[in-house]
């Protein structure tokens, strides 16, 4: 069991679908999904990229087995998505997941001496961030949400796939910040010291418009 090792790192993908949103507090009757500056604030243009790094002092676990310890811990990790549609709330915005990294990434799994690589695959992703603060990331039709990681191991360089058809995270506005708690993810492919499931848990925050000047950060209304 100790040797399942990167499987929650799948949830990356998930991660990058976090960035479009922040949950909501009550918003003015012409306000729009997201905004930035303030709850109910200026509305977010389409096209606006939005970024995220771990919230400060976090870290962004894979573990082998809901709720464990035992597998990948990243120090740091970053998402970015394009706003597609801002509609008024309450209602439901939608963002394209583009991009997300992680980094000083170590192992406690035995036989495991390093984390070569963590990448997301079959980018992007739709994500659909609603008024109520609950965040759904899904694959393009036909495609499957996917994270290959690259381990270094006793026995040589093995590589593990993992696969989830969609994710779940949940946005707070006191906190501007998206968390994905224990998401699942099953091997698709790699050695048997792959774990054969794996969960991700992460909090990013704040989430920010990096497209207008001073990078206010992103609220869900």
């Amino acid at each position: 069991m100790r040797r399942n090792t990167a499987s929650a790192l799948a949830a990356t993908a998930a991660a990058v679908a976090a960035l479009a949103l922040l949950p909501a507090t009550t918003a003015s009757a012409d306000s729009t999904v997201l905004t930035y500056g303030s709850a109910a604030g200026t509305a977010v243009p389409v096209g606006d990229v939005l970024t995220a790094s771990l919230a400060s002092g976090t870290n962004a676990t894979l573990a082998t087995s809901s709720g464990g310890t035992s597998g990948i811990t990243c120090t740091g990790s970053t998402l970015s998505a394009t706003v597609m549609a801002n509609p008024a709330a309450p209602g439901t915005a939608t963002e394209s997941a583009t991009a997300q990294t992680f980094s000083g990434c170590t192992s406690n799994v035995l036989g495991v001496t390093g984390v070569r690589s963590i990448t997301v695959n079959n980018l992007p992703y739709s994500t659909a961030a609603n008024s109520d603060g609950t965040v759904t990331v899904t694959p393009a039709s036909g495609s499957t949400i996917q994270t290959t990681v690259v381990l270094s191991t006793l026995l040589g360089s093995i590589t593990c796939v993992y696969r989830a058809p969609s994710l779940a995270a949940v946005s707070s506005n006191s906190a501007t910040s998206l968390t994905f708690t224990n998401q699942a993810f099953t091997k698709f492919s790699g050695s048997v010291l792959c774990a054969g499931n794996g969960y991700f848990t992460a909090t990013y925050a704040p989430v920010v418009d990096s497209s207008v000047s001073g990078s206010p950060a992103i609220y869900t209304n």
